[in-house]
């Protein structure tokens, strides 16, 4: 971002870190996270793990000398923990942390805690496959599991994060006159994957980017720049809620993840667990990357080991 330019917010969306779950378990079951999930496996999941600790603590140092006037948290644990340690790297007087639901991972419904397939049987329906405890990975975006989120379903509720959470900083910015308002969101990467779209649809042109900002590393953040048209450092502007200013809205930074290049992933776990390329492809599925299904899906070190992680490689439509 350049210095000359001074935007009105500067938005920085964090994936959570992973998991002690994610590593001993990898793409075995449907979970939203501890806080849904009926599963008795993942509620053991709870204890935050070493890994996780150290690189929440590494993103925290990392933006330590940028100051957040908010932060914003998932109340699901390791999102919560990432925000946490954002807030407590702060120098004082520390920013206010405020836990939305709004920000919590998408909700699988009926799927929660069960096992999870890649493949759908083509002689069964959707609805056929449930009645028989099946759960497939779902690749349009209007689908969803019983009781569950789609992608569409989660937009909506981004969309509504964005109006409560975000867009009231921006407001109040520009009728103080402000600029260089730094906002930190903790949350999940499909969450994240459909935050980010939300509030791009807020620029003037109200063009949807896509997909093409899917996929996050474990508490690696994205930068997003709201800009008010015509405000001026210093200049308090006036105007009703029912005719706000035109925004200029910018994806600056993409998945940056230096504070990790230090960050060693606890021994065990995953390490034990052999490659498979179906694990593969289902870390890819609910974090926000996306390639052609049938692609290789690259090991990046300080992926997250989760479903809640990339959507790499299934085609959404």
């Amino acid at each position: 971002m350049s210095s000359e330019f001074k935007p009105t917010v500067i938005l920085c969306f964090m994936l959570r870190g992973e998991d002690r779950f994610d590593m001993e378990n990898p793409q075995t079951i449907w979970h939203e996270r501890e806080y849904l999930s009926p599963c008795p496996r993942i509620w053991s999941a709870c204890a935050i793990a070493d890994t996780e600790m150290k690189q929440a603590k590494a993103v925290g140092q990392s933006l330590s000398n940028i100051p957040f006037a908010a932060i914003y948290a998932s109340p699901l644990k390791r999102a919560l923990w990432t925000g946490q340690a954002v807030q407590e790297a702060q120098p004082d007087p520390k920013p206010p942390l405020t836990v939305s639901p709004l920000l919590r991972e998408q909700h699988f419904g009926a799927a929660e805690g069960h096992p999870w397939q890649w493949d759908q049987d083509p002689n069964l329906t959707l609805e056929e496959h449930f009645a028989r405890d099946l759960w497939p990975v779902l690749h349009e975006r209007h689908q969803k599991f019983p009781q569950g989120e789609s992608l569409d379903d989660l937009f909506e509720r981004a969309k509504k994060a964005i109006e409560e959470l975000i867009m009231p900083h921006v407001w109040q910015a520009a009728r103080e006159g402000k600029k260089g308002v730094h906002i930190a969101v903790a949350s999940h990467g499909l969450c994240i994957s459909e935050l980010i779209p939300a509030l791009l649809i807020k620029d003037e042109s109200g063009i949807h980017p896509g997909d093409k900002y899917r996929g996050l590393q474990n508490t690696a953040w994205t930068r997003v720049t709201v800009d008010v048209k015509g405000l001026k450092e210093g200049e308090a502007m006036e105007f009703p809620d029912t005719e706000p200013p035109k925004l200029a809205v910018r994806v600056t930074d993409v998945n940056r993840h230096e504070h990790l290049a230090n960050v060693t992933r606890q021994k065990g776990g995953i390490g034990r667990v052999g490659y498979d390329p179906k694990q593969q492809d289902i870390r890819a599925f609910f974090g926000g990357a996306k390639v052609e299904a049938g692609a290789a899906a690259p090991e990046e070190e300080g992926r997250s080991a989760s479903n809640a992680r990339d959507e790499a490689e299934v085609d959404i439509h």
